[in-house]
């Protein structure tokens, strides 16, 4: 088996709860799996029966647009599983193999469905396109599931899976080293501003706990110290969580019970500061998970759920901003476009932040997707990476000379600079939208100093 990437070790996988699989059971264990999945999922049996291999998906794929691979048509690479259920779960692939679709469960079709289903960003563009409104990404993630529970996975995945379930955090960092970069922040702010401006950690009593990507630690640092110059210029009682430094939640990209583990981490955190309310920072699959999953995850939560850029533009006219000389755009995430709606406030401050913003073609829900989600940041991938975001660089192509891509999500930030420099745009920045309000923030230092000294809040 020759996946893109390397395949987690035995003993990684021990240390998630996942077990291997021998091979003379694989066959007999992925049948079970997806006989479970149709039975708890209806949409997923209505999917892999409905298709009708029409094609539209593919001009919708950046995968196959970027491959130009046949099997990354989301129809085809979805049908690897769909021959497989054809064959066993319905009465027409029974009977009629060879005039079905239906296909044996083999070596051969393992190793397809290891290779092309971490090749898709799971972004769901596609079910944007499909007339029947089949969301590839979710076989896709199905699939991913079945194949973690044979012991098949990516060591990338596999480890930052690791790190979030003993830390809570994908970088394995703990609370000493938390509280350490978060004072060095501090110093680099105080430098910045001439503010006392404070990054807490497990602060107790805080109204608002805040998720950020804990990547704002080291590498996406302009990022979080947007969000505290933001928060203190608003009068925010807030805190970091050593207990959860992340936004990020990777079991979406492959296994549901440790999706479920990290988000009931954000509850202990939340609890543990007294926080009324969980702010997420800047990650797209986070801010999906904890939107959209929560509840059906781990039951009702007890305090309110917001995105940064969401409670950030509720209090625009709050902030006194400078208009920064540059020409920029903005990449709408995929989790953020076609999975939770968040499209209007991260426009509205990238425009009070610049001289000039411009929009990509196409964007909103129909942006194409930078390439580097779901967990594909290997660094094995690389080369496949810049195939798959070809359509996205063609996209700000069409925009130059442009001076900054404001990509708020820690994937996007990881992929998207990359991605412009393999396709000659290297002098084009990237970076977040708090990264923008941070530097477009006009801070006044009397008038903060004695706001913070009232004891004034956000509510």
């Amino acid at each position: 088996m020759n996946p893109p990437f390397h395949l987690a070790k035995k003993e990684d996988l021990k240390h998630i709860g996942i077990g291997q699989v021998d091979d003379s059971a694989i066959k007999a264990r992925t049948l079970k799996l997806m006989d479970e999945f149709r039975k708890f999922s209806r949409s997923f049996s209505a999917m892999l029966e409905t298709c009708t291999r029409c094609g539209t998906c593919a001009n919708a794929c950046h995968s196959y647009l970027g491959t130009d691979d046949f099997n990354n048509i989301p129809a085809a690479r979805a049908g690897y599983l769909r021959a497989i259920f054809t064959r066993y779960f319905t009465w027409y692939g029974r009977l009629f193999r060879r005039f079905s679709g239906a296909r044996e469960f083999d070596d051969d079709t393992l190793c397809s469905l290891v290779s092309y289903f971490y090749q898709c960003n799971a972004c769901r563009r596609c079910a944007l396109y499909c007339p029947f409104g089949i969301d590839t990404a979710e076989i896709v993630l199905a699939g991913r599931n079945i194949l973690t529970s044979l012991g098949l996975a990516p060591s990338f995945i596999v480890s930052i899976a690791r790190n979030e379930i003993l830390t809570g955090n994908n970088t394995g960092i703990l609370k000493p080293a938390i509280i350490d970069s978060c004072s060095f922040l501090e110093e680099e702010l105080r430098g910045e501003t001439g503010l006392d401006i404070k990054i807490p950690v497990d602060k107790p009593d805080s109204e608002i706990l805040y998720l950020p990507s804990s990547s704002e630690l080291f590498t996406n640092v302009d990022t979080l110290m947007g969000a505290a110059k933001v928060f203190h210029h608003l009068g925010v009682d807030w805190t970091l969580s050593s207990v959860m430094l992340e936004a990020a939640n990777y079991g979406l990209h492959f296994d549901l019970e440790i999706l479920k583990k990290q988000n009931r981490r954000m509850r202990v955190a939340a609890a543990a500061v007294g926080a009324r309310k969980v702010i997420q920072g800047e990650c797209g699959h986070g801010w999906r998970v904890a939107r959209m999953y929560s509840e059906g995850a781990d039951g009702p939560v007890n305090f309110q759920l917001e995105h940064v850029l969401d409670f950030v533009a509720a209090r625009l006219q709050r902030l006194s901003l400078s208009r920064l000389p540059i020409r920029a755009t903005l990449h709408d995430s995929c989790n953020y476009g076609r999975g939770t709606g968040l499209l209007d406030s991260p426009r509205l401050l990238v425009r009070a932040c610049v001289e000039e913003f411009v929009e990509m073609t196409p964007n909103r829900e129909r942006n194409f997707c930078c390439g580097g989600g779901s967990g594909l940041l290997m660094d094995e991938m690389k080369d496949l990476r810049m195939q798959l975001g070809k359509m996205k660089a063609g996209q700000i192509k069409d925009l130059q000379p442009l001076d900054y891509v404001a990509a708020p999500c820690a994937s996007c930030k990881a992929q998207l600079p990359l991605v412009l420099k393999h396709y000659g745009m290297g002098d084009t920045a990237c970076g977040g939208v708090m990264d923008l309000l941070g530097r477009a923030l006009v801070m006044d230092n009397e008038r903060r100093i004695e706001g913070n000294a009232t004891g004034n809040h956000v509510k």
